[in-house]
C-alpha cells in the first residue's frame, strides 16, 4: 500500500534541539515549527496518551519531521532510538484525501497498525511496513486549514 501524496520524511532522536541546530547549520532551515504535545492514541500498548517533542522543518517541498519521544504510548519511536543523540530515519508520511475510504482498506493490506490517533482536523495511522520497506508508513488526512498551519503548499 503506497498511495497518497508523499510529503514528509520523519526521524527520531534523543535530542531534538541538537537535531534542529544541525538542520539550521547544514540546510539553512528557517521554516521551522517545534513544540511538545500530548495526544490520545491507540497503539500496540492499547489506548492512552503519548507525549512527544516534535519539530517540522520544510526544505523546499519536503517536510522533515523530528520526533523525540517523552512519555506514554511512545514505543513505536522509543524502541527504535539510536544509542546517541544522532538522527535515525523512522518513516515516510503520505497525505490522503478521503480518510474514510483509505481507513476502510487498511486492514485488508496486511500491514499491522502500530499507532493511530487524531481528531476533526487531522487523523493519522502508522503501518508497520518494515518487512517490505525497512521502515514504517504514516498516512494522514487533514483539513486544508490544518495543512496550511503545518506549512503545506
Amino acid at each position: 500500500m503506497l498511495e497518497g501524496n508523499h510529503y514528509q520524511n520523519a526521524y527520531i532522536t534523543r535530542n531534538i534541539d541538537k537535531a534542529l541546530q544541525q538542520f539550521r547549520d547544514r540546510c539553512g532551515a528557517e521554516n521551522v515549527t517545534s513544540f511538545e504535545v500530548e495526544v490520545d492514541v491507540t497503539s500496540t500498548q492499547g489506548e492512552g496518551k503519548a507525549r512527544n517533542k516534535l519539530a517540522f522543518v520544510w526544505v523546499n517541498n519536503l517536510q522533515y519531521e523530528l520526533i523525540e519521544p517523552v512519555s506514554g504510548h511512545v514505543q513505536v519511536y522509543a524502541d527504535e532510538l539510536p544509542e546517541d543523540d544522532s538522527l535515525k530515519f523512522h518513516h515516510v508520511c503520505m497525505r490522503v484525501d478521503d480518510w474514510d475510504d483509505f481507513r476502510s482498506r487498511v486492514d485488508e493490506m496486511g500491514y499491522p497498525v502500530v499507532l493511530e490517533g487524531g481528531g476533526d482536523q487531522l487523523r493519522y495511522v502508522y503501518l508497520d511496513a518494515r518487512d517490505f520497506l525497512g521502515h514504517y508508513l504514516e498516512y494522514v488526512w487533514m483539513t486544508p486549514e490544518r495543512w496550511q498551519q503545518l506549512g503545506g503548499k
